[in-house]
């Protein structure tokens, strides 16, 4: 699966799901963690818990398993590690707390609405 697909599974599932405010940020060039960071969050501890496993579910249903997680017994904010992409799913709080746009604010922003864009 190539990042692309990773990307669009993910952005449509965490929109599917009602997520708040999603980007996307392009650290290729910044960082060896990573190619991408995904960044939403939820309303409710509830909310950001369901954002985090339609993420993973989404992309366990096409064969992709994260590499490492966090968060997944009860947090505030779940991360999902796919080597290439790292989805970051807070509570809003800890995500205005964290403000994780703001330290890799060196990043390109991909606009999330071409993910979600039906091909014709």
């Amino acid at each position: 699966m190539t990042t692309e697909e990773k990307i669009r599974e993910i952005v449509r599932g965490l929109d599917a799901k009602r997520a708040e405010d999603i980007r996307i940020l392009k650290i290729t060039d910044l960082t060896v963690l990573g190619d991408y960071f995904i960044i939403a969050n939820g309303t409710s501890t509830t909310h950001t818990k369901t954002l985090a496993e339609e993420a993973e579910f989404r992309l366990s249903q096409l064969g992709v398993e994260p590499a490492h997680k966090e968060g997944m017994g009860g947090s505030n904010w779940y991360i999902l590690d796919y080597s290439d992409v790292i989805v970051h799913v807070f509570y809003q709080e800890m995500r205005s707390f964290y403000r994780l746009e703001q330290l890799w604010a060196d990043a390109e922003e991909i606009d999330p609405a071409q993910f979600l864009e039906v091909a014709e």
